[in-house]
């Protein structure tokens, strides 16, 4: 089955890639595998703010008037999509199934829309599935989740039973927000427990007084959008707090920097990496070194 695809989120990208189906156009935020930075893009973003406490305020008053993101209906119209694979997880990360109805609703175009949905590590697993059906590559669908689906039943296999540090995984640095939905199964599945969020709630900000009185014995800071690099460059957000140097990671030289839209923000299958990467930071001794892409602090 050959279709024009359009992707409007940077994890329904990945998901295609995967199965080998190159879209003809994305989302601004799509950069992995990397030639689909090179794709026409349908949508620019209202939100160019450095600092993460501005960039929240952004993103807050644009999502109170309205949508986040600005849809190019020429550039849809243009390339005449028989699909559009978008999304209803999180209209902040990237363009929604809302936005897309809304756009279409003046276009020409009559595409067929897969908005996927995850909350869970398993609904993950579940929309490579969807994707697979939609563009005619179930079989290169089921061996890639049975694959995914090894690799989780080998960590379980490996994973200590005890001791599970007290793991914290921030999203977001100012303000604090603990990352949430499938991110506690990906610590669970790393041997970590994670008591900021349950899994498949919504993440949301946490009073800096609670993230101290939960004291992590690892933290993971991968802010959404951010790479290491410039988590790196304003890690003061979190490091100049009152406290901070009296948190257990810190203390414990356990603290790490993971590009959050490489591994854990999206919903993709590098959750799976992301979970091999994180059983190194809860249990060494079982798994070695992180990766080089894991920086410590």
């Amino acid at each position: 089955m050959s279709r024009n695809v359009i992707s409007t989120s940077p994890s329904s990208t990945e998901i295609l890639y995967a199965l080998g189906v190159e879209p003809v156009a994305v989302s601004h935020a799509c950069d992995f595998p990397p030639e689909a930075a090179d794709l026409p893009t349908i949508d620019v973003s209202k939100v160019d703010a450095e600092a993460s406490a501005d960039r929240h305020e952004q993103v807050r008053a644009a999502t109170a008037n309205g949508h986040l993101y600005q849809m190019d209906a020429e550039r849809i119209d243009d390339a005449d999509p028989d699909l559009i694979v978008t999304q209803g997880v999180c209209g902040v990360c990237a363009v929604d199934d809302v936005l897309v109805d809304e756009t279409l609703a003046d276009l020409d175009a009559d595409p067929e829309v897969l908005a996927l949905d995850a909350s869970r590590l398993e609904d993950v697993l579940e929309c490579v599935h969807d994707v697979g059906q939609a563009t005619g590559t179930e079989a290169r669908a089921d061996e890639l989740v049975a694959d995914l689906r090894e690799r989780i039943a080998t960590l379980e296999e490996r994973v200590p039973a005890a001791p599970r540090p007290r793991t914290a995984v921030l999203e977001w640095m100012d303000p604090a927000r603990p990352a949430g939905t499938w991110v506690p199964d990906v610590v669970d599945l790393a041997g970590g427990e994670y008591g900021l969020s349950e899994p498949g709630e919504r993440s949301a900000p946490v009073e800096w007084d609670s993230f101290l009185e939960y004291d992590p014995e690892v933290l993971v800071v991968a802010p959404c959008g951010f790479d290491a690099e410039r988590t790196r460059e304003q890690f003061g957000e979190l490091s100049d707090r009152p406290g901070w140097e009296d948190i257990t990671a810190v203390r414990e030289e356990r603290v790490f920097i993971l590009d959050g839209g490489a591994y854990l923000t999206r919903w993709t299958p590098r959750l799976v990496d992301a979970a091999e990467r994180l059983a190194t930071l809860c249990h060494p001794d079982e798994f070695g070194e992180p990766p080089a892409d894991v920086v410590r602090l």
